[in-house]
């Protein structure tokens, strides 16, 4: 009886891994050059692919798909190629979306410019009327965000202590008139002392001191005034933003202080 022939064993070019093994390596290729794309990449471009992976890898449904025409990753290297033109492609496009962001900032910056100068100068006007210019000092935050109105710490307060003083709350009561004419904008309330460490049982150090300052003051316009307790925000920055030489009378006098800063409609706050 003749012995049957043992069938022979796939040669290694015919082997069925080889062809799931390449296409293995084509879909790691591509996610890889995506991958160095993507470092400059805007968020639509970035919505597109992340459309285009979810429906071409296997796990998912719907197959390949691509930015432009014809498959992209399910194909391998097939469109390896189109993936880099579609980057580079669009440099133009990209300059322009630059250039149209830079312009739309310069215009929000003059926008700023303009609200917080206009709010400068209904500060102003009020600060005349009520007879404060001796116990206020008005100025305008470089980036036009908000509007500040800075009191002496001594004017309400005395050393070491957070009480508002009687004769300080008429003064504080015209602020808080002055401020009525804001309603809707965001208010802070930021309370700042000296570098001299505190000497007192009710407060551990001046950051302590500095926030219930601006508390107190908060609490105060907020019942006295009738300010909108959701839009009035109050902190303490004790002696870290210093206006004034420390080391001098004079300048511990200028950091002990009171800042109410009035913020404009475009602020993000």
């Amino acid at each position: 009886m003749a012995r049957k022939r043992r069938k022979e064993a796939p040669s290694g070019g015919n082997a069925p891994w080889l062809a799931t093994f390449a296409d293995l390596m084509n879909l790691l290729l591509c996610f890889f050059v995506m991958l160095f794309a993507m470092s400059d990449l805007n968020a639509e471009k970035f919505q597109n692919i992340a459309i285009s992976m979810s429906n071409s890898f296997g796990i998912f449904d719907g197959g390949g798909s691509a930015l432009d025409e014809g498959p992209l990753i399910s194909s391998g290297m097939s469109q390896l190629s189109n993936l880099g033109e579609y980057f580079t492609g669009t440099s133009s496009e990209e300059v322009q979306y630059e250039g149209d962001l830079t312009e739309a900032y310069e215009l929000l910056k003059e926008k700023m410019q303009e609200v917080s100068g206009d709010m400068y100068k209904t500060l102003e006007e009020l600060q005349g009327q009520y007879n404060l210019g001796d116990y206020v000092e008005l100025s305008i935050d470089p980036e036009f965000r908000y509007v500040q109105l800075s009191m002496k710490g001594s004017v309400l307060f005395e050393s070491g202590k957070a009480d508002i003083l009687d004769e300080a709350k008429p003064v504080l009561g015209k602020i808080g008139d002055i401020l009525k004419n804001f309603e809707g904008y965001i208010i802070e309330i930021i309370g700042h002392t000296d570098n001299v460490p505190m000497a007192s049982p009710t407060f551990k150090d001046n950051n302590w001191l500095s926030s219930a300052r601006a508390l107190n003051a908060a609490e105060f316009l907020i019942k006295n005034n009738k300010l909108d307790p959701k839009l009035v925000k109050y902190s303490g920055r004790g002696e870290y933003e210093p206006i004034a030489d420390n080391n001098t009378e004079e300048g511990r006098a200028k950091n002990r202080r009171i800042e109410i800063r009035v913020y404009n409609e475009y602020s993000g706050r």
